[in-house]
């Protein structure tokens, strides 16, 4: 197979595999690898197999934020690899990082990377904004010290010595 085949078959698991969980199914094994591994940013856990993406990723979530539709904005492909970004837009129906549903409507910015081995997912590394989907349910992670403070000019940005 050559690249720019290997590269479409990479993206064709990769795209049935969104649509599936976008489906809520709950068959997913035929996307992914014995061997495979879940790596998400600080709040987000690692899985080290599917049943425990499933166990403590996909279930929680889908607890904590329902009628989710999933958009994805972009993909990129390179042979084995393929990486995406994107975001859920949901309801907050169920308790999340503690707090209590509001039933407010989120944006649930992600990044993903995956690299695929003999046609199956078997390694996923992943960014979620957590504190984004935070600040949305009236938390700020950042105690209003978050760099947007530069931004908008409340906080004068430090310079190096």
């Amino acid at each position: 197979m050559n690249y720019d085949e290997k590269s479409q078959q990479t993206l064709e698991v990769v795209k049935a595999m969104e649509e599936a969980l976008g489906a809520k199914s709950n068959n997913m094994e035929k996307y992914f690898h014995k061997d495979f591994r879940w790596m998400g940013n600080q709040g987000c856990g690692t899985k080290n197999n599917l049943q425990e993406f499933r166990n403590n990723w996909q279930l929680p979530l889908r607890a904590a934020f329902t009628d989710r539709v999933y958009k994805t904005d972009k993909f990129l492909v390179d042979g084995e690899w393929a990486s995406c970004f994107g975001h859920i837009d949901a309801i907050h129906s169920g308790e999340f990082m503690g707090i209590k549903p509001t039933n407010k409507r989120v944006k649930i910015h992600y990044t993903d990377f995956w690299e695929v081995k003999d046609g199956l997912i078997i390694d996923n590394w992943v960014n979620v904004d957590f504190p984004f989907i935070l600040s949305q349910l009236g938390v700020d992670v950042f105690n209003g010290k978050g760099w947007e403070a530069f931004d908008r000019g409340d906080i004068e940005p430090p310079k190096p010595n």
